[in-house]
């Protein structure tokens, strides 16, 4: 039946039919079935989507890539154009061709990216498919896959893709991570084989190695992961012909999963939290501080086996200095000519530059090191795991320095070269101490579980004779009782377990109100666990202040109470843990600022003002921060801001602006001066510690650290001088200066010069300085001089206790108590 014999009253379903027909979702592209920007491939699982996008923060680049269409948060596993992208403005377009290519071209019909398949003449029935792997592939009409993405990543490992151990030219594969968070280009860090071995993986800062996984050993399953809530992820080295790839396989009914080379190096594996909709860091490497490449330096090595990773020298060696930047020198020189021997270190991660000999046994392997005077160590295994070539065997040697070494329970043997006299002291030692070292342990392990049992009888009794006392009898346990308390208390028992006892090796930090530690409660959620010292400024009031306020507080820029516990004179409080920690580490920082890039320190910027706004604005209350500086801002695993620590914070009601107070706390640097020298506070104090914060972060130098401008008495006057001079551009960030938008961190500085104005009424609201940072159009006014800071002498003389400090600045006297 033709359209023109339909009844006019069916002509509207008939439309309507034919365009749910064309608008529904496909897996697939074809020749005559291009994808143009705004439509989409979603694999027929409805895993992944493939489509047109612009990163977040810019709306010029258009880039071509695949993200999963099942979670909240748009997470990119491959782009295709990354250093090409389409800048135009314009609509971009991806089709088949009919030599069977992909090609990504802008609306002038430039290529930005194609496929290079050697077909010369078109194969009907070829098309483009996104496969439920999140894989894309060219297949031919015979079921025959010529492309795909798996072959050519970017930054992503997926479920069942691997990644080439082997080098030959026509399967060596690198991850390239982006260039920062929201730039998809490549950077200097990327992740493959080893060119030089085809046995281990190494992630490389340019052309330097960065970390470097220990070599394979024949073990098909090299490591397997089983999480609380019941997955399992297996990571396996697969033989293909005579390639080795590293893979990994997850159990069905799974959360999405990735491994990914961050930006800054890290090499993390995933896991999507359907509860928090975040990605949850499951693993990452380096991991301890040690487990950089060559970091312990020559003949050392990380310990991973201590409570806290450290650097020691190998047997026979001592170090070769103060510190490992030289590492570790031999006791005794090497004799040769039968003076020699080797000595088994156990549990080693073998070192590398290598030399990979084949078809060796294991006699032959060391008489392959014994009669060569430069070879210093060697190492074996049997590769019996399926290999198709005869050759089953890796004799690996050393001819020169032993570099990154390291030491961990699951690692192998290394067979070390020293003279025999040494040997000889090396064992007799080791017989000596091993079974009284084994006999110690015994005997403390005996009475640590007795210790630990009568302590948790004992914990346990008084936990609950803590709820069952009279307030009036222990009033610090019920300190909170007449609160009206949004969180969970968590059991004392349950946070001295999930510290491991406040063990040092969980200590993520300290300060002036005590430690943070980090800890896994039942479930295996990892959490930041701060204890208040005893004799710490953040007192009950405190304590109560933060447990009854942030509770009250849900944004994505304010970081999330889980839980308190007070018991005796314990007040402990349970964080999300923030595994990038806070954002003065990274930013005062030499050796780690380069991972804050313009548009990461923009990103941070923003966050904190979109946080402040929460709480002076849109939140139930309004509330003033007082302490607001860059160790109480902490970065989650994607470098979004957090603002912490509210312990000082003061809650207005009603129509109240402004408040005064007699006990002046905060940090000295980031108080406004009317709070600092009258005790007087309202929502434009933070406005300033605001204003200094985004000063600090354009700059990377402390507002303390005045002895970097020597000049100046402090960081707002040095930035005030060479605004006012128009040379604004000589404050920024030499590791950024090359690569940031002028106009945009100009902007910023006269925005951080206008928020620490003298005058609070001259000083915008949050509200404002939010719109000011979204929009680069809207005016800025003129910011005045800050006369607080005109004078270039002060003095500090501690006159009182720790807490109490009496300030002479500008000819004025002020007293600053608790400041932290």
């Amino acid at each position: 039946m033709s359209m023109t014999s339909l009844p006019v009253f069916l002509l509207p379903i008939f439309v309507l039919l034919s365009l749910i027909c064309l608008c529904k979702s496909d897996d697939r592209l074809s020749p005559a079935k291009p994808l143009s920007a705004g439509d989409k491939l979603v694999s027929s699982n409805g895993v992944f989507a493939l489509g047109f996008f612009s990163p977040t923060n810019s709306t010029a680049d258009s880039y071509i890539g695949i993200w999963y269409n099942n979670v909240t948060k748009r997470t990119y596993v491959w782009v295709a154009n990354r250093d090409s992208p389409i800048t135009s403005g314009s609509p971009g377009k991806l089709v088949v061709t009919n030599n069977s290519n992909l090609v990504v071209s802008d609306s002038q019909g430039r290529t930005r990216w194609t496929t290079m398949n050697n077909f010369t003449s078109g194969t009907t029935g070829t098309s483009a498919i996104l496969l439920n792997s999140g894989n894309f592939v060219i297949r031919l009409p015979n079921g025959t896959d010529i492309w795909q993405s798996f072959h050519h990543p970017t930054d992503t490992i997926l479920p069942g893709m691997p990644l080439p151990l082997s080098t030959n030219d026509d399967l060596y594969t690198r991850l390239v991570a982006w260039r920062g968070p929201d730039d998809p280009a490549t950077s200097n860090y990327s992740m493959g084989g080893d060119s030089s071995s085809d046995l281990q993986v190494v992630i490389w800062n340019g052309t330097r190695p960065y970390w470097r996984r220990s070599p394979w050993n024949g073990e098909l399953v090299t490591a397997s992961y089983q999480s609380s809530t019941g997955f399992i992820m297996t990571l396996r080295i697969v033989y293909r012909g005579d390639d080795l790839y590293m893979t990994f396989t997850v159990s069905d009914d799974s959360p999405s999963m990735r491994m990914t080379l961050q930006y800054t190096g890290m090499f993390q594996f995933l896991v999507w939290n359907r509860e928090s909709s975040s990605w949850d860091v499951f693993t990452e490497q380096p991991s301890p501080s040690c487990d950089q490449y060559a970091y312990c330096g020559p003949f050392g090595y990380c310990d991973a086996t201590e409570a806290v990773p450290k650097c020691s020298c190998l047997s026979g060696f001592e170090p070769d200095g103060v510190n490992f930047s030289r590492g570790c020198r031999r006791k005794e020189d090497l004799r040769c000519g039968g003076g020699d021997n080797f000595l088994t270190l156990r549990g080693m991660k073998i070192p590398d530059k290598f030399v990979y000999v084949r078809n060796r046994s294991f006699d032959q392997c060391r008489a392959e090191c014994s009669r060569s005077c430069v070879c210093t160590a060697y190492a074996y295994a049997n590769l019996q795991n399926g290999s198709t070539s005869d050759d089953l065997s890796r004799c690996l040697i050393w001819l020169g320095e032993l570099v990154d070494a390291g030491k961990f329970r699951d690692g192998e043997n290394l067979y070390l070269r020293l003279a025999s006299s040494t040997v000889a002291k090396e064992s007799n030692v080791l017989k000596i101490v091993l079974p009284i070292i084994a006999g110690i342990l015994i005997l403390t392990c005996v009475s640590l579980v007795w210790i630990c049992k009568s302590r948790g009888k004992r914990r346990i009794k008084e936990t609950k004779d803590t709820y069952t006392r009279q307030p009036s009898k222990n009033p610090k346990s019920n300190e909170l009782e007449n609160e009206t308390i949004e969180l969970p208390y968590i059991c004392f028992e349950d946070v001295v377990t999930a510290t491991g006892n406040f063990s040092d090796h969980n200590m993520l930090g300290k300060g002036g109100f005590g430690k943070v530690y980090k800890g896994w409660l039942e479930g295996g959620n990892e959490v930041a666990v701060k204890r208040l010292s005893k004799n710490s400024g953040q007192g009950a009031g405190e304590f109560r202040n933060e447990v009854v306020l942030i509770a009250k507080l849900q944004h994505r820029n304010l970081v999330r109470l889980l839980g308190y516990c007070t018991h005796e004179d314990e007040k402990l409080l349970i964080y999300e843990y923030l595994p990038n920690k806070s954002l003065d580490a990274f930013l005062f920082d030499a050796t780690r600022n380069f991972v804050l890039d313009w548009q990461t320190r923009f990103k941070v910027i923003k966050g904190i003002a979109r946080g402040l706004l929460y709480l002076h604005q849109d939140s139930r209350l309004t509330i003033i921060h007082r302490d607001l500086k860059a160790s109480n801002v902490l970065l989650d695993a994607e470098m979004n801001p957090k603002i912490s620590d509210f312990g000082m914070a003061r809650i207005f009601g009603g129509n109240e602006q402004q408040a005064n107070t007699v006990r002046v706390v905060g940090t000295y640097g980031y108080m406004s001066p009317e709070y600092a020298m009258e005790g007087s506070f309202s929502v434009k104090s933070d406005t300033y510690s605001f204003g200094v914060l985004l000063l600090e972060i354009v700059s990377g130098i402390k507002i303390s650290s005045s002895h970097l401008i020597m000049d100046f008495p402090s960081l707002i006057a040095y930035a005030w001088s060479l605004w006012k001079d128009g040379n604004a551009r000589e404050l920024v960030d030499s590791s950024i200066t090359e690569t940031c938008p002028l106009h945009e961190v100009l902007r910023c500085i006269q925005l951080g010069l206008l928020c620490v104005q003298d005058d609070p009424s001259a000083r915008p609201l949050m509200s404002s300085v939010v719109f000011m940072l979204e929009n680069e159009t809207a005016p800025l006014p003129t910011p005045k001089e800050p006369v607080y800071f005109r004078q270039r002498k002060y003095e500090v003389e501690d006159q009182r206790h720790d807490y109490d400090q009496e300030i002479s600045l500008n000819g004025m006297t002020m007293t600053m108590q608790e400041g932290r």
